[in-house]
């Protein structure tokens, strides 16, 4: 109580009301942010909005007046996890050739698609039924492509058959399919994924 009039004796009570307003709008945005990310991380990749409410601890109404939709909880979940990711996969690869390079992506790639394992998964289960995400899912698809081409010479980004599969063996359906279909480890999936791209890099030889 002593705190709060000490504000209100500063900016006076209809500010300082105001201002508590604006923290508990803040604080039920994270809340509500934090409870959708949670429940995807815990295997609930499909929270309903009155999930995501109870989980965070506020009203249903609430979680509708900071997101107007699902989608646009899935745009700050998306925010946060390309912050989360951005670090490693934006830092320069190490090695002196294009080969010491591309398996250097390789074993980062297995980090970040670990990072973002259950977002992704539950990204494209929404994705049919969102503009938002299907167009995000193709601009991420196009993205992984590229920073793979980025590390070819064109003596070897010229071979149609190998790019195809590189991409392929890099790819977070790739992924997917061993580490849910096939049920390996993380330290196993990687060592498949390092020794698919090997055998594709010794196969040009």
């Amino acid at each position: 109580m002593g705190d709060r009039t000490k504000i209100e004796r500063i900016v006076g009570p209809a500010e300082s009301r105001v201002d508590g307003r604006r923290e508990r709008g803040r604080s039920n945005h994270k809340r509500i942010v934090a409870a959708m990310m949670a429940l995807i991380e815990s295997g609930d990749l499909t929270p309903s909005a009155a999930r995501v409410a109870e989980e965070a601890g506020v009203g249903l109404r609430t979680v509708f007046r900071h997101f107007d939709d699902m989608d646009a909880l899935y745009r700050e979940i998306s925010k946060i996890v390309g912050e989360r990711i951005w670090p490693i996969i934006s830092e320069p690869h190490r090695g002196d050739d294009w080969r010491a390079k591309l398996r250097d992506l390789t074993r980062r790639r297995a980090r970040v698609f670990e990072l973002m394992l259950p977002f992704r998964l539950a990204a494209n289960i929404k994705r049919y039924q969102s503009p938002y995400l299907m167009a995000q899912y193709g601009q991420v698809v196009a993205l992984e492509r590229e920073f793979v081409l980025r590390l070819l010479p064109a003596e070897v980004s010229g071979d149609r058959y190998f790019v195809e599969a590189l991409c392929s063996a890099l790819s977070f359906q790739s992924w997917r399919a061993i580490r849910q279909d096939q049920a390996l480890s993380v330290e196993d999936a990687s060592a498949v994924v390092e020794r698919t791209v090997e055998a594709l890099v010794a196969s040009l030889a």
